[in-house]
């Protein structure tokens, strides 16, 4: 099994999981052990789920506005958790490939593997909800054949990505590429680096 293969298997184990419940605040089951790369990618397509509902709620045109900004403030430390998740998820392709030499002209790949599995964790979630709208039972047909449409794109899509994760991957191995990690950084956060935060004190 490939290591994308294995990645779209564990996204949609955690997106099957969430859905038992389809509760943003439901408890998160954690079938894998602790520390493993099988713990962090269902992690990883758990929070996504559950990042995915949010997005949805604060779109309801009558919600409160004290509600939304609690749901704003949730989803904002929701993406620092998975970019610390997919940071955590290069710190493994990088040990798997540090005792590797990359040739001297190995290129460095503009975007790190886990944040190309990022992109395929949110594309589980879309090929499920997708694959959802083409079975409702409330829609028109126009909307049913619109939907299949859209789904059959997204299956090309995860196809195609997991594809070319895994040719990224066997690259890496051979020394074709160069591995990095690279941190994101994200100030906003920080209390120490936002200005809007540190300049209250």
């Amino acid at each position: 099994m490939t290591f994308s293969e294995r990645a779209n298997q564990l996204f949609l184990e955690a997106t099957t999981a969430y859905h038992k419940t389809d509760h943003v605040n439901a408890t998160m089951p954690q079938p894998y052990t602790s520390g493993t790369i099988e713990a962090v990618l269902f992690q990883k397509n758990w929070i996504d789920a559950v990042q995915w509902h949010l997005e949805d709620i604060i779109r309801k045109p009558d919600i409160d506005p004290a509600e939304a900004l609690v749901i704003k403030r949730r989803i904002d430390a929701s993406n620092q958790d998975r970019t610390d998740l997919v940071e955590r998820i290069d710190e493994y392709f990088y040990d798997s490939f540090c005792k590797v030499t990359p040739l001297t002209d190995a290129p460095i790949n503009t975007e790190s593997p886990a944040w190309a599995i990022d992109r395929l964790s949110i594309l589980v979630l879309k090929l499920w909800h997708m694959k959802a709208e083409t079975e409702r039972l409330d829609a028109n047909k126009e909307h049913l054949e619109r939907c299949t449409q859209k789904l059959n794109v997204l299956v090309e899509q995860q196809k195609d990505l997991s594809s070319a994760i895994d040719r990224l991957l066997a690259d890496y191995e051979s020394g074709l590429r160069c591995m990095k990690v690279y941190r994101q950084m994200k100030m906003y956060n920080d209390p120490s680096l936002n200005p809007s935060l540190y300049a209250k004190k």
